[in-house]
């Protein structure tokens, strides 16, 4: 029961200090042209970030509505967010991937910044990066021939561990499997991941020599 019908709303008004012709004039009036905009407004908003992996902010929402036919600003999308509880993916706080591990022995640098090739498979480049996502941060590593500039193995891990990076060379290692890699050079930072035992051990199974550069050498072949 609620606390009107229960008391009637006379006494609560009375302890609240308000007038009963206030509260029945503010339940009567009819609702405004911004309510009633708001409430036409809010379901559709919801629909397009929800069609959009309920990942976009308020000036993303603003632009994916307006390009829906909806006229919209992005101060409004940005309140009507607020009202339903709506919010978008947002960058972390900056991730160091590079981090070094001085009792793991280093790879010389075979590459000295030239990132050229003239075949396939002579030189891969390996690097891991991230991104944040609703359900935390994805760190992904890859590995490019090159030559081709193309992305040869890569995998997917909510840590980065030293498999992560193996997982991704073993697929690079896969896709290649029918060709040769004599002569393949493997070059990447100086992570621990990359300077693990695992790793150096499994560049070695599949007859690529080692390389290690700075940090960030990998970014250079963009």
């Amino acid at each position: 029961m609620t606390g009107g019908r229960r008391w009637g709303i006379e006494p609560i008004c009375e302890v609240l200090q308000v007038a009963p012709s206030t509260y029945w004039s503010a339940k009567n009036r009819p609702r405004s042209a911004r309510a009633a905009r708001d409430a036409e407004l809010a379901p559709k908003l919801r629909a397009i970030w929800e069609a959009n992996y309920s990942v976009y902010g308020r000036r993303k929402l603003a632009l994916a509505a307006r390009r829906a036919g909806i006229d919209i600003g992005r101060d409004q999308v940005a309140r009507l967010m607020r009202a339903e509880g709506l919010v978008g993916t947002t960058r972390a706080k900056r991730r160091f991937t590079t981090k070094p591990d001085p009792s793991h022995a280093r790879a010389p640098d075979l590459v000295n910044r030239n990132f050229n090739a003239d075949r396939p498979n002579a030189l891969w480049v390996a690097d891991f990066t991230y991104c944040s996502t609703r359900s935390g941060i994805v760190y992904i590593a890859f590995v490019v021939d090159v030559f081709s500039r193309f992305i040869v193995g890569w995998k997917a891990s909510m840590s980065m561990t030293a498999p992560l990076v193996i997982d991704a060379l073993n697929m690079a290692a896969w896709n290649r499997r029918h060709q040769t890699l004599d002569g393949l050079v493997c070059h990447n930072d100086a992570g621990s991941q990359y300077t693990s035992i695992a790793y150096t051990d499994r560049l070695d199974q599949i007859g690529a020599a080692p390389s290690i550069g700075t940090v960030g050498d990998c970014l250079l072949t963009g």
